[in-house]
């Protein structure tokens, strides 16, 4: 009899346990996911900021324009191209390819950014 509640109770502690690490292994992923959709680049200043960002593959980037003039965003390859964004107007690009994006206002060339897709 006492080894068969040993058994039961290595069994229920095992289960716990288990699901314990099943439970950190989903908040880890969560946590990874709410980083993923934290990807803006803000236009201010005749700048993009931050200048560099670096994602995983299959992240979309927003780039939202909080300047008072217009402002595009232009790959430099010719992968992505915004229209002319005016004051709070959001261009959004999803990079579903590892690599490094440059890229430009073609209004104002001087304003450049770069994307690093991992």
């Amino acid at each position: 009899m006492r080894r068969s509640v040993s058994i039961a109770v290595l069994t229920a502690a095992l289960v716990i346990g288990m699901g314990t690490i099943s439970m950190g292994h989903k908040n880890f992923l969560a946590g990874a996911q709410q980083k993923q959709e934290a990807t803006e680049v803000k236009i201010d200043n005749f700048s993009f900021g931050p200048a560099t960002l670096t994602v995983p593959v299959g992240t979309s980037v927003t780039w939202t324009n909080r300047d008072d003039i217009p402002h595009t965003v232009v790959s430099t390859d010719g992968v992505f191209k915004s229209k002319v964004l005016d004051t709070d107007e959001k261009f959004s690009f999803t990079f579903s390819k590892a690599g490094t994006f440059p890229y430009f206002c073609s209004i104002h060339p001087k304003m450049t950014g770069k994307i690093i897709v991992q």
